[in-house]
């Protein structure tokens, strides 16, 4: 079994789930290699549920079916190395199969009896018809017994789908369990003699998918890892995007572009029109499916009202997928470098932009998450009602927290060069400040995010202003402590 990490949260709910009166049917979704299989077989075996395990592949119905058949054969006769179960010409003749040798209430302890279906969409492509054979089967057959069902896949434009309003098991999930990457504190556990930068630089390449970190080597630097690991010619990050956006979307061409085009720096539809030629009316569906989907980011200057955030034109858009802005930002430009073999240049040529990338990215995020983590630990000034950031034509601020009823707003600048903060940078935030509050009598205050922390002048300069100022090494001991205590 690979590696498991973290993931408490996601253990307590299904927890709850498994524990709470009548059947339960979960959807359980996220992008592939995210460990979702790795959290559903170690959430049954540690518990030690009864359950039946069965994994999807791409197949032909029948052989789909018989797939399904041999599972449930395996559960249901443990002593045998290899039962054969007799061949089933329809899903319903096999359900009703699967019902008759599922165990009794009273046989169970009071507990559900668990059933895996994973990468539930390589079922549905082999035969489309299964989610409604999968819904009669809820409706007439598990839905009153002591069962809870739980539906897993990768492919998250299907997933997405399979809970839209025309889709037959649409109503019938009592519940959604999103698995999303780790955060960054866990990748401590991953690179435990790297350093805070090189763990957040890690962050900035990778993210929190576990199957990639757990490709880099913790013993070898991360400029080694990229070379070895991400500029090969071969490999599991080489065809990784395609795949990726493959499990997305059935249509692939546009929406390549349209992330193209975002991780390139492209923030507005006007601006992705330039680079993917596509214009903007045309761009809207792409976007909008992209968001849905959980790749793409939109976002809108925090100090504004809920209703001019509805309505705003000042939108946009960020890549949300650390690989997928690491590579279209550095690898997809340089094919020929990487067909060529040479990761030295192509490191070399990349190396002076790495560092703002780093900042501009991973950074930047973590010091809103932990504006986020000090807000739910109600050590901030007071309770902020939205976290994110500003940007006009004559202010751009990195971290923004308000509170509309108190009239409260924080504003965070973050630093990630190699040096202190000086002075300048404090009062440039503090002249910032009045073309961004959004009006008179409003309490500000300041934080500044510095990787390297503050010269001592611009340390009194913030104390005098009762700011808090927090390096990266105070920064990754409070995102670490916060995990630790979940």
């Amino acid at each position: 079994m690979a590696r498991f990490v973290d993931r408490q949260w996601e253990l307590r709910e299904l927890d709850e789930l498994a524990d709470a009166p009548g059947a339960q049917f979960v959807i359980v979704f996220g992008r592939r290699r995210v460990g979702k299989t790795t959290l559903l077989l170690q959430w049954a075996q540690q518990a030690q549920r009864s359950y039946l395990y069965w994994v999807a592949r791409r197949e032909t119905s029948e052989a789909t079916r018989q797939s399904f058949a041999r599972a449930l054969w395996r559960w249901a006769y443990p002593g045998d190395p290899a039962p054969i179960p007799p061949r089933f010409d329809s899903w319903e003749s096999l359900f009703a199969q699967m019902v008759r040798m599922l165990p009794e209430a009273d046989d169970l302890g009071g507990r559900p009896f668990v059933l895996i279906f994973d990468e539930f969409p390589y079922a549905v492509e082999s035969d489309p018809s299964l989610p409604s054979h999968v819904q009669v089967l809820w409706d007439h057959q598990l839905k009153d017994k002591p069962v809870m069902l739980l539906l897993a896949g990768s492919h998250i434009g299907m997933m997405v789908d399979l809970m839209s309003s025309q889709a037959p098991l649409f109503g019938r999930f009592t519940a959604r369990l999103p698995v999303e990457p780790l955060p960054f504190a866990a990748l401590a556990e991953f690179f435990p003699h790297y350093a805070a930068a090189e763990r957040v630089a890690t962050y900035a390449v990778l993210g929190g998918v576990p199957a990639y970190l757990e490709q880099f080597d913790p013993e070898q630097s991360l400029s080694d890892n990229i070379r070895r690991h991400l500029f090969r010619r071969t490999g599991m990050f080489r065809s990784e995007p395609e795949l990726l956006i493959n499990d997305l979307v059935r249509e692939t061409r546009n929406y390549e572009a349209t992330l193209r085009a975002v991780a390139s720096g492209a923030r507005t539809p006007a601006e992705m029109t330039e680079i993917t030629g596509l214009a903007s009316p045309n761009l809207a569906p792409y976007l909008k499916r992209l968001i849905n989907l959980g790749l793409v980011e939109r976002r809108v200057p925090a100090p504004l009202s809920r209703d001019q955030r509805r309505n705003t034109t000042r939108s946009r858009y960020y890549l949300l997928d650390p690989y997928l802005r690491f590579y279209f930002r550095f690898i997809e430009p340089n094919p020929e470098l990487i067909e060529l073999g040479l990761v030295d240049v192509l490191w070399q040529r990349i190396a002076g932009q790495f560092r703002a990338f780093v900042g501009a990215t991973a950074f930047e995020d973590l010091c809103r998450e932990w504006t986020l983590v000090q807000a739910r630990q109600g050590r901030l000034p007071f309770a902020p009602e939205i976290v994110g950031s500003h940007w006009a034509p004559d202010a751009q601020v990195d971290v923004v927290a308000l509170n509309w009823r108190e009239r409260a707003i924080l504003l965070g600048e973050c630093k990630w060069g190699v040096g202190q903060l000086g002075r300048a940078v404090v009062r440039e935030l503090v002249e910032k400040s009045y073309k961004v509050v959004p009006g008179e009598d409003w309490q500000v205050h300041y934080v500044f995010f510095a990787r390297a922390g503050l010269t001592d002048s611009a340390r009194a300069e913030a104390k005098a202003l009762g700011a808090q100022w927090v390096d990266l090494a105070t920064l990754d001991r409070d995102l670490r402590e916060a995990l630790a205590a979940q």
